[in-house]
């Protein structure tokens, strides 16, 4: 069984996702997702979510690509991983081109051309309800950090 894994937040889901999510399993038997946590997305990328984690996983798992939903805690955990999960494939979006090369040692490394015309970030934009959140969110994450 080939496994193939990718990482990311996937908040505020869209058909962009989904077409990683198709494509990522395209190249193997069994696709892994390690999922951000709050956490992990406070903490370490500054950001808060529009969905908690467990909202995130449930909509994960209702896709049929997806085989295995795991947590995202630490940027460091990837070989660990591919090791515990035997993987054969890591797999990103190719605006992380290059970043994830010291995986070769583990696995084949492939990153994946994104949807074009659609993005977490747009929709954001595009919706001012989304952007006030965004913006309410971004105040309290830098109240938090003074």
């Amino acid at each position: 069984m080939k496994r193939v894994i990718t990482y990311g937040t996937f908040d505020l889901l869209h058909y962009g996702h989904i077409n990683l999510l198709r494509r990522a399993k395209a190249l193997g038997d069994y696709l892994i997702v390690a999922l951000s946590t709050d956490e992990f997305n406070r903490r370490l990328k500054a950001k808060e979510n529009y969905f908690d984690y467990k909202t995130r996983e449930l909509m994960l798992d209702a896709i049929r690509y997806v085989d295995l939903v795991i947590p995202e805690e630490t940027w460091e955990q990837k070989v660990d991983d591919i090791k515990l999960y035997k993987v054969d494939v890591f797999v990103m979006g190719d605006d992380w081109e290059g970043k994830f090369d010291y995986l070769k040692e583990y696995c084949e490394v492939v990153y994946l051309t994104k949807t074009p015309e659609v993005s977490s970030t747009a929709i954001r934009n595009d919706n001012p309800n989304l952007a006030a959140y965004e913006m309410l969110n971004k105040s309290l994450l830098d109240k938090r950090k003074s």
